[in-house]
């Protein structure tokens, strides 16, 4: 129960530290994304995304409540002058007059006295329905435009714009003062009153909102420094997002000579918002707007911008087509937050790194179809925020994790081999040597019973002894190096000086031909000429350890043996030889353990490892690697 318990605490401690690793990191993802928010960093983005998710709506029907008079190039050629004479202005208004049109808005500039003899005009501005249009916004020269002379002050509305950074129009101005504190109405503003005044539907002031204008049960959102993408915006007055009617032909567009001519159905005229204004190029009343899907250039005439923000709010009233609004601010990042710690879940608890890919797909594809359904509804949600957060915590992380998942293998399977390895070589040099023996003595019938038991119980000890320095090499792999009989080197001393105590360790044990050993010549010179990792140096070590163990089980007759250890023409050498027979003839040793290991190390170290006769008797074993690792 102890147990279980200690290795559920584990756990938990695990995951906690596992989540605080991948947590952190994307808490700051998520407060970076927040902070370039505040800071605007992200709001051409966010623009960019609210035109595109516009331009991809389904066309809608064209508004049958809206007229477009437009005095396109054709026009101006005709009469021969822009803007067109009064006469011409005049006689266009009495001709849709004719067809009772419920109001008529002039998106043209006329603030000079009517020309001499156009009483006509004078006549024509006398009707209730015309708009007309001035500037009451000072421009780059300080100066504003006057409307034109014979309208009453309720028959004129301003026709100026506020435009994006990046010169886009998506808010429409509607209510603002002038220099002496007078209130003005957009031209759009009052077409539209004037238009719902005839179903009965007033402007009034807003139920829920006191400040918001409204019409019967809708009121009109208004535009705040951070509504939605926009950051410190210049929200001043009442400013409203634009929802432009999407489609190729949101309005019946017709010219100015189609009227004069009667080529227009009587059906597009009457009882219906007709604007005039100019369609050419030429006159250079044009904006961009780049959430109408019309041509490569993002352009829109000023009578249109005009008709689509009296359309939007008719729309609304009398259709329920939802005007464009944003959640408050602490909202949008309650959303952005969620959507950032999603991504942080996603990276955490499919461990797969292809599954988090996966997964992120499907949540960047939901929080995708959530904006547009969103938009369809008239709210303008922040994706750019939330699918900046999602992505970087979701893929970031998992690029972390699958770095992680790929090292964590590669450690397991090393810390098995290194385990396998480790057992292997504990084994080989100790208790096989030992059995070795006894099978060599067992069919000559060399050893007496006591004998026998003797080497029995020394086998027995080196198996146990196994356990010990398995256990010990595994629980300090980077710091010891252990043998059969116990004895443990530090790996961090010098080479020179680990190798030669692994020497007298390994001369200390019972092989039985280094007991006739007369000469040792033994050279330990200092070789830390070269940077070697805490695995090399003990691979070094079994390959002493290995080279001696073989000398004593096999070279029978041996009474010298010389151990060197030196650095020698840029190389460093390390050598085993003896003056035996029983190496350099046994041909079980060519493909042995210790021979595979030692090709390794050679290998690794980009040396070259060998096994040759002695001159004249014996073996002699060796391993040879650069000074310098080469850089290749």
């Amino acid at each position: 129960m102890g147990k279980m318990s200690h290795k559920y605490w584990e756990r938990i401690r695990d995951e906690v530290a596992i989540w605080r690793i991948g947590a952190l990191p994307g808490l700051f993802v998520i407060g970076l994304v927040i902070l370039l928010r505040l800071v605007g960093a992200l709001q051409p983005s966010e623009w960019w995304m609210l035109d595109f998710l516009l331009r991809s709506r389904s066309p809608e029907s064209t508004d049958e409540r809206i007229l477009i008079v437009g005095i396109d190039e054709a026009d101006i050629q005709a009469v021969g002058t822009y803007p067109i004479s009064d006469g011409t202005l005049a006689e266009l208004i009495e001709t849709l007059q004719t067809d009772e049109p419920r109001v008529i808005g002039l998106d043209l500039i006329r603030d000079l006295p009517v020309e001499p003899g156009q009483d006509r005009l004078n006549q024509a501005f006398q009707a209730e329905n015309i708009i007309g249009i001035e500037k009451v916004l000072p421009d780059l020269s300080n100066n504003t435009i006057a409307p034109p002379a014979g309208l009453a002050p309720e028959q004129i509305g301003f026709a100026d714009v506020v435009l994006d950074a990046d010169t886009a129009l998506r808010r429409s101005l509607l209510e603002t003062f002038t220099e002496t504190g007078e209130q003005r109405f957009s031209l759009a503003l009052l077409l539209t009153e004037r238009y719902l005044a005839e179903e009965g539907i007033d402007l009034e002031n807003g139920i829920y909102d006191p400040v918001a204008m409204r019409f019967g049960d809708v009121e009109i959102p208004y535009v705040l420094p951070n509504s939605g993408g926009y950051v410190n915006a210049d929200a001043n007055n009442y400013q409203t997002l634009i929802h432009y009617r999407s489609g190729e032909e949101p309005f019946h567009r017709v010219s100015m000579t189609d009227i004069l001519n009667g080529n227009v159905p009587e059906e597009w005229i009457r009882d219906r918002v007709v604007l005039i204004g100019s369609r050419a190029v030429s006159a250079g009343d044009l904006v961009r707007s780049s959430a109408v899907d019309n041509d490569s250039s993002g352009l829109i005439y000023g009578v249109e911008s005009h008709a689509h923000v009296a359309s939007q709010i008719i729309s609304a009233v009398l259709d329920d087509r939802p005007l464009l609004r944003t959640w408050a601010n602490t909202w949008d990042y309650v959303w952005i937050i969620g959507w950032g710690l999603l991504g942080i879940v996603l990276s955490r608890v499919l461990a797969s790194p292809f599954k988090t890919l996966f997964a992120l797909g499907i949540a960047s594809t939901v929080l995708f179809i959530l904006c547009v359904v969103a938009l369809m509804g008239g709210w303008w949600l922040p994706l750019v925020p939330a699918l900046s957060v999602l992505i970087l915590n979701s893929a970031g992380l998992t690029a972390a994790l699958f770095y992680r998942h790929q090292q964590d293998l590669k450690a397991k399977i090393y810390d098995r081999q290194s385990v396998i390895e480790h057992t292997f070589d504990a084994i080989h040099n100790g208790p096989l040597q030992t059995l070795a023996g006894i099978m060599r003595h067992c069919p000559e019938e060399s050893y007496s019973r006591d004998q026998l038991y003797n080497e029995l119980q020394k086998l027995n000890h080196e198996l146990r002894m196994v356990y010990d320095s398995i256990q010990q090499e595994t629980l300090l792999p980077n710091q010891h190096f252990y043998v059969c009989n116990g004895h443990s080197f530090d790996l961090q001393r010098p080479t020179h000086e680990l190798l030669h105590e692994v020497y007298r360790a390994t001369l200390n044990r019972p092989f039985q031909h280094f007991e006739p050993l007369k000469v040792k010549v033994v050279s330990f010179q200092p070789i830390d000429v070269r940077i070697l990792s805490i695995e090399q140096k003990r691979r070094l070590c079994r390959f002493l350890e290995e080279a001696l163990c073989n000398a004593g089980k096999y070279a029978k007759e041996m009474t010298r043996l010389e151990v060197t250890c030196k650095p020698q023409a840029g190389k460093i050498l390390i050598r085993v030889a003896d003056n035996g027979s029983g190496i350099a003839i046994d041909s079980r040793l060519s493909a042995g353990r210790g021979t595979q290991q030692a090709m390794m190390l050679a290998k690794q170290l980009n040396g070259t490892f060998q096994r040759i006769p002695n001159s004249k008797k014996g073996t002699i074993c060796e391993l040879t690697y650069p000074i310098a690792k080469p850089w290749f």
